[in-house]
C-alpha cells in the first residue's frame, strides 16, 4: 500500500513538472518572458561571415592561441554592437585558417560588417638606420601585437594634451620590457592596420625608448594625436585589437520569412509524425498504448525543457531534425517493453508479474541499442562540422532522456493504473 502511494506522489510530481514545462517550453507567452529560445540563423534569418586569417606574420606555434584571441575579439565586438546570440567558430581548411560568424537576426548588415572590420591590427615595430649617413629607416616587427593588450583610456599630460594609456597582459608585459630594454635610444613605431598609427605623423608614430618599460603600463602620445583620435584608439583597443588581419571571403544570407518557412514546415513534420506514432500506438496496444502515449508527451516536454535550460544550446534545423528522430527512439523503448509483456501474459502470467518481467527482459535490448545510438551522436559531433553537431547533441541528448521516460515514467504509470 505504501508504495503505491508513493508511486502516486511520483506520478503527480512528473505530471506536474511536465505541466509547467510545457508552458516554458512554448515559444510565446509567460515561457518566452522567463528564458527566450537560443534560435539559429536558419530557424530565426540572419548572415553568415566568413574570414580568411593571414597567418603569414604569426610563428606556427602559436596559431592557436592567435585563433582564439581572434574569436574572443569579434565576439566582443559584435556584443558591443548589439547583435542577439552571436556564432564565431574557427574552421581550418587544408591549413587555411578561416572565422565563420553567425549574426542571426540582424537587420543592418553592412554595419555590423563595418563594425567588425574596423577592429585594428596593432603591431609595434622597430625603426632601424638603413645606414649611418642615411635617414631612411626600415621597420622591424616585433612579437608585441594587440592580442597583449588588456584596456586602453584617454588621459591628458601635463601640459593638457590627450594621450592614450594601455594595460598590457603579464605575457605582452615581459616582451615589452624585453623590447624597450634591449632598444633604449631607438624608435618604437606603433602601426595600425600595417600604417603608422598617426599617417601623417611618422614621428608621433614613432616614440623614442627613453627607458626600460616594465609593469605592462605603456602610452601612445605625439603631436598627431587628438582627443577625437585618442577617443576612437580607445573604443577601438578596448573593443579589442587583432593579433592578424582578417579578411571577408563570403557572406551568405537567410531573410527572416524562408527562415520562417523552413521552422513552421519542419514543427509541422514533426507534428505528423509524433500525431500518427500515438495514433498507432493507440490503436495496436490499447490501454498500453494510451500509458506510452502520455510518457511520449512528457517525454517531449522534459527534453525541449532540458534543451531550454542550457546556456550555450542554440535550436537549429539540424537539432530539431535530432530531436524529431529521437522521439522515434523513445517510442522504440516503449514497444520492446510491451512486447516482451504480451510474450509473459500468454505464458500465463499476472499482469503485475508480466510487467515486471517485461523491463527486465526489454531492458537489456533498450540500454545497448541507446548506447550505440549516444556512441555515434558522440562520433559526430566531435569529428563533423558545425551544421552536423546540432543534429547529433539533439539526437544523442534526446535519446539519454528517452531512456529515464522508459523506464522510469512509463514503469511509474503502469504501477499506478495498473494495480488491479
Amino acid at each position: 500500500m505504501k508504495s503505491f502511494q508513493a508511486n502516486i506522489i511520483i506520478l503527480s510530481l512528473i505530471i506536474l513538472l511536465g505541466v509547467l514545462g510545457a508552458f516554458f517550453v512554448y515559444p510565446q507567452g509567460l515561457g518566452a518572458k522567463v528564458l527566450p529560445w537560443h534560435l539559429g540563423l536558419d530557424v530565426a534569418g540572419g548572415t553568415t561571415l566568413v574570414y580568411k586569417v593571414d597567418l603569414s606574420q604569426v610563428n606556427p606555434s602559436d596559431y592557436s592561441s592567435v585563433m582564439t584571441g581572434l574569436q574572443n575579439v569579434i565576439e566582443r565586438r559584435i556584443n558591443l554592437y548589439g547583435v542577439s546570440e552571436p556564432n564565431v567558430s574557427i574552421a581550418n581548411n587544408n591549413g587555411q585558417y578561416e572565422l565563420l560568424v553567425e549574426l542571426p537576426g540582424i537587420k543592418n548588415l553592412q554595419q555590423a560588417v563595418d563594425q567588425i572590420g574596423a577592429t585594428p591590427v596593432l603591431d609595434f615595430r622597430l625603426a632601424e638606420a638603413s645606414s649611418t649617413a642615411s635617414s631612411t629607416y626600415t621597420y622591424v616587427p616585433t612579437n608585441i601585437t594587440g592580442r597583449y593588450i588588456t584596456s586602453a583610456s584617454l588621459n591628458f599630460d601635463q601640459f593638457g594634451r590627450p594621450v592614450v594609456d594601455f594595460q598590457l597582459n603579464p605575457q605582452g608585459a615581459t616582451l615589452f620590457q624585453q623590447v624597450t630594454s634591449e632598444n633604449v635610444g631607438k624608435p618604437l613605431c606603433v602601426f595600425v592596420d600595417g600604417n603608422f598609427v598617426f599617417p601623417n605623423d611618422p614621428n608621433g608614430s614613432c616614440p623614442i625608448i627613453n627607458q626600460a618599460i616594465s609593469g605592462g603600463q605603456a602610452q601612445i602620445s605625439g603631436s598627431g594625436i587628438t582627443q577625437s583620435v585618442a577617443q576612437e584608439l580607445v573604443s577601438r583597443f578596448n573593443a579589442g585589437a587583432l593579433a592578424a588581419p582578417i579578411t571577408l571571403i563570403n557572406q551568405r544570407t537567410v531573410s527572416a520569412s524562408a527562415a520562417a518557412d523552413s521552422l513552421r514546415n519542419i514543427v509541422y513534420a514533426g507534428l505528423i509524425g509524433t500525431g500518427l506514432v500515438l495514433l498507432f500506438m493507440l490503436l495496436y496496444y490499447r490501454l498500453f498504448g494510451l500509458f506510452a502515449d502520455l510518457a511520449l508527451v512528457i517525454y517531449i516536454i522534459f527534453s525541449l525543457s532540458v534543451f531550454k535550460l542550457m546556456p550555450m544550446f542554440t535550436m537549429t534545423l539540424s537539432g530539431i531534425a535530432g530531436f524529431i528522430l529521437s522521439i522515434g527512439m523513445a517510442v522504440d523503448a516503449n514497444i520492446l517493453i510491451f512486447e516482451r509483456t504480451r510474450e509473459e501474459i500468454r505464458k500465463g502470467s499476472s499482469r503485475k508479474v508480466a510487467i515486471e518481467e517485461g523491463f527486465k527482459r526489454a531492458w537489456p535490448s533498450i540500454r545497448d541499442s541507446n548506447i550505440s545510438t549516444i556512441i555515434t551522436s558522440l562520433i559526430l559531433y566531435i569529428f563533423t562540422s558545425e551544421f552536423v553537431r546540432g543534429f547529433a547533441f539533439t539526437l544523442g541528448l534526446g535519446v539519454l532522456i528517452s531512456m529515464f521516460s522508459a523506464i522510469f515514467v512509463t514503469r511509474t504509470i503502469l504501477k499506478v493504473f495498473l494495480k488491479k
